[in-house]
Formats: C-alpha cells, sequence, structure tokens
C-alpha cells in the first residue's frame, strides 16, 4: 500500500517560491525544478524508508539536476513533507520536525 503524501503549507510555499525563483533565471527552468520535484516525491513514495535519517525521524530524498532535497517523515497513515530546502539555513526545516 502506498502512503498519501502531504506537504505542509511551509513546504509547499517552499516549493513555489523556488519554481519562482528559477523561472525569473531561465523561461522554462521553474517547470523543470517543479518536474525534478514530482520526480522526487514519486521515489519516496514509492520507497520511503529506503531514504536516509537526516534528524530524528526525519528522512532526506535528494532531487536530481538542483541543489535540493526533500525533508520528510513517514507517519502511519501518510508521509509529511517538512520543507523542499536548499543550501539554506537548515534551522529554517529543522524546527519544523518539532511540530507535530
Amino acid at each position: 500500500m502506498t502512503l498519501p503524501v502531504r506537504f505542509l503549507p511551509e513546504a509547499r510555499q517552499d516549493a513555489l517560491d523556488t519554481r519562482a525563483w528559477y523561472e525569473d533565471r531561465q523561461s522554462g527552468l521553474g517547470a523543470l525544478f517543479s518536474k525534478s520535484l514530482a520526480a522526487a516525491v514519486e521515489r519516496l513514495q514509492a520507497a520511503p524508508l529506503s531514504y536516509p535519517l537526516v534528524m530524528g525521524a526525519v528522512r532526506r530524498v535528494i532531487l536530481q539536476r538542483f541543489p535540493y532535497a526533500v525533508y520528510f517523515r513517514v507517519e502511519a497513515h501518510e508521509i509529511i513533507v517538512l520543507a523542499v530546502h536548499g543550501r539554506q539555513d537548515p534551522n529554517r526545516w529543522q524546527k519544523r520536525s518539532r511540530e507535530p
């Protein structure tokens, strides 16, 4: 059984902001970022426990082609995406891992 994936509002905003940033740099690059993110989410959904633990119960899957990762937690009935994060200050996403 495949668990559903739920993005925290902050993680969804991370993704939207990053897509817009890439699109501002080059037309079409934002769409490529979104495709890479979607592929990463499909991979984590298919085998969530195969990705390394990076802090407590938080796991990480790295996007292809972009210097970003998806940080997520596997719960009993869903996978919760905490952040879509690049090389910025990790405290931005780490505090989300402690929230219920």
